[in-house]
């Protein structure tokens, strides 16, 4: 409990703190006073980046536990897995494609997201089951490498289309072009969380190994399946919104099992909590570093995260 209440405490102090930094300050008197500038800085711009900040770390931080069970290694997460890469491609494919349909603007970049996300999701997963490696550090390094492909198709793909200018939006986070009217589709990422811990339990049996689920009479594949269409649902919300945003759902997940254990039901709220205020964390260190520019969130997340990362795989050789 005392775990629990000092990260709520935690993530109560970043938002507070994330609403009060940045270029223009806004002096509480002017709040309450009524001045119709601080009003809208607060409500077009702080406000919509801090409800983004928490939507995006508590989704990716969720997707990221969602893997690890699916897939029995605490090494993976969309980032990880190819996930990540394969949304993107997707969206530039829905760059050059939707055109040709019509019109069907943020929707259909992120079915083409989703699709992509989804299928490149249960590729890796049938390489993972069918090669079975004993060392569980190359079950990442294998995503890695396959997330290395999925880019340079990527990466071609954009220079074939002569849009490399486009890709540039999706291959790092940034929350800076974040204000009101422009980031509501996260939302989604609410009943997608709401899902997650209603499947608790069964996504807790499924890191079991599929011998013990069926056991328990529990469908592996069905459940393997649902938790795969969270990720791709919340992966390719995030990358149309903010971007490519890496190791969030690796290194909170680590935390909080290191602490709490792996029973679902229990840590999934710590691990919620714990994605937002690592987000919280990043973006505000990025927007104080060169002040009054700001550092995209995707460099200050990957770096932390990047070497919280090397810091596992070595405690895992070991």
């Amino acid at each position: 409990m005392q775990l629990s209440a000092r990260w709520w405490w935690l993530f109560a102090l970043l938002c507070a703190v994330s609403l009060m930094v940045g270029v223009r300050d806004i002096a509480w008197t002017q709040l309450f006073s009524g001045s119709g500038d601080a009003w809208l800085t607060l409500s077009a711009s702080r406000l919509p980046r801090l409800a983004a900040l928490i939507l995006t770390g508590v989704g990716l931080a969720v997707c990221g536990v969602i893997l690890q069970h699916i897939v029995r290694n605490k090494f993976v997460e969309p980032g990880t897995s190819g996930g990540l890469d394969a949304a993107k491609l997707g969206i530039l494919v829905s760059v050059t494609a939707l055109p040709m349909l019509g019109d069907v603007g943020m929707a259909g970049r992120m079915l083409f997201a989703l699709v992509f996300c989804l299928a490149a999701n249960v590729v890796y997963v049938l390489i993972i089951r069918r090669i079975q490696f004993r060392n569980t550090v190359l079950v990442p390094v294998v995503g890695l490498m396959y997330g290395s492909v999925l880019s340079a198709l990527a990466e071609f793909y954009a220079y074939s289309h002569n849009i490399m200018q486009s890709m540039q939006g999706w291959l790092l986070g940034d929350f800076s072009r974040i204000v009101q009217g422009h980031y509501e589709i996260l939302y989604l990422i609410l009943p997608v969380v709401a899902l997650a811990y209603a499947y608790a339990h069964r996504f807790t049996v499924l890191g079991m190994g599929e011998e013990m689920a069926a056991s328990l009479g529990l469908g592996y594949a069905a459940t393997a399946a649902i938790g795969l269409l969270l990720v791709a649902v919340t992966v390719s919300v995030t990358v149309i919104a903010v971007g490519a945003i890496p190791f969030v759902g690796l290194v909170v997940p680590q935390l909080v099992a290191l602490h709490r254990g792996d029973n679902l039901r229990q840590t999934l709220p710590l691990v919620a909590v714990g994605g937002a205020s690592l987000l919280l964390g990043c973006d505000i260190l990025g927007r104080l570093l060169i002040y009054p520019f700001e550092v995209p969130i995707g460099l200050t997340a990957g770096g932390i995260g990047g070497v919280v990362f090397l810091l596992l795989i070595l405690r895992g050789v070991r």
